[in-house]
C-alpha cells in the first residue's frame, strides 16, 4: 500500500428487522419459527444490519465499493474473506437499535504463493440497551491473477466428529445470500467474472455463509446454550459445484464447541465456540 491513508472512526445506528431475520430464518432451513421483535439475535444475526452503504458510481469492477476511504486503498487488489471473532455480552435482540463504532485496526503486508498479500483486520463494536457485540473481521487482498493453487490433502469428515449435516450449494442459493447482506461481490453470482478475472473454478461460497452455517449447527445441538465467543478462519473455498458438510464436536473443555466445513473432501473453515457456562447442560 504506498497511497496515502490515515484510519477513521465510523459510527452508524440500525436495526435487525423482523423481516430480515425471517428470510434468513428461510434461507438456513430452519425448523424453529423465525425470531421477532424482542426475541434474542441468533449468533451472527448482526450481520443483517450495518449492510454496506456505497453509490453505484462508487462500486468497483469486484462489485464491492472502492476502497480508499474507510478501508486502505488497495491497487487492485483482489478481496478474500480471512475469518474473524466475535464475542457477545448480556442479550441483544431483533428489532432492538444497534449502535456501532468501526476502526481499521491492522494492515499487514505478507509474502504467500500468489503474491503479496495486504491483511486487513476491522473491528466493529455495536451497543444495545440489552448486550453488546464485539466482531473482528479478517480481510486479506491479495495481487490480480490466478490464485495459488490448493495444496491441501483430502481429510476424512467424520474422524471424530458427532455432529453433522450436508448443506447443497447452487447458484440460488448464493444470491439470496448476496441479497440479504447487499453483498454484491461478483465471484458469488457472476461466473464469467469467478473463472475468467479471479480464476476460480466455480463460484465461490460466502466466507460468512459458511460461518452462519456453523453458528446454526451449535443452535440445531444446543439450543438452550448461549455463545459468548465464535471465532472461525478461512482455510480454503469452497464452490458452487460440491456441498458444504457442517461438524460440530465437544472441545476438550466442557463448555467449547469446535466446528469445522468442508466442500469436496477437503476442509473450508475452522471454528471454535465458547458457551456461557450458566446454561442447561448441551
Amino acid at each position: 500500500m504506498s497511497e496515502p491513508w490515515t484510519a477513521s472512526v465510523e459510527k452508524r445506528s440500525d436495526v435487525v428487522t423482523e423481516s430480515a431475520a425471517r428470510a434468513l430464518n428461510d434461507l438456513l432451513d430452519r425448523s424453529l419459527a423465525a425470531p421477532v421483535t424482542g426475541d434474542p439475535l441468533p449468533l451472527l444475526w448482526h450481520w443483517l444490519a450495518f449492510l454496506p452503504q456505497a453509490a453505484q458510481s462508487t462500486i468497483g469492477a469486484d462489485g464491492h465499493p472502492i476502497p480508499g476511504e474507510f478501508l486502505p486503498p488497495m491497487g487492485g487488489r483482489v478481496r478474500m474473506y480471512a475469518g474473524g471473532r466475535i464475542a457477545v455480552r448480556g442479550t441483544p435482540r431483533v428489532g432492538q437499535l444497534l449502535e456501532r463504532t468501526s476502526l481499521v485496526t491492522a494492515v499487514t503486508s505478507k509474502k504467500g504463493r500468489s503474491g503479496e498479500l495486504l491483511f486487513v483486520t476491522v473491528e466493529h463494536s455495536a451497543q444495545s440497551v440489552t448486550g453488546s457485540i464485539d466482531d473482528r473481521n479478517d480481510i486479506v487482498y491479495r495481487e490480480p491473477g490466478l490464485p495459488a493453487r490448493d495444496s491441501s490433502t483430502p481429510v476424512d469428515i467424520d474422524d471424530g466428529w458427532s455432529w453433522g449435516r450436508t448443506v447443497e450449494i447452487d447458484p440460488p442459493l448464493l444470491f439470496r445470500f448476496s441479497a440479504l447482506t447487499y453483498n454484491a461481490h461478483r465471484i458469488h453470482y457472476d461466473r464469467d467474472y469467478a473463472t475468467k478475472v479471479e480464476g476460480y473454478p466455480g463460484l465461490v461460497v460466502h466466507g460468512p455463509l459458511q460461518a452462519m452455517l456453523l453458528a446454526d449447527a451449535i443452535e440445531r445441538v444446543a439450543p438452550t446454550r448461549t455463545v459468548t465467543e465464535f471465532e472461525f478462519r478461512s482455510i480454503a473455498p469452497a464452490f458452487d459445484a460440491d456441498p458444504v458438510s457442517i461438524r460440530l464436536r465437544h472441545d476438550l473443555e466442557p463448555d467449547s464447541l469446535e466446528l469445522a466445513a468442508f466442500s469436496a473432501g477437503k476442509q473450508t473453515m475452522t471454528a471454535r465456540a465458547q458457551l456461557a457456562t450458566d446454561g442447561s447442560p448441551s
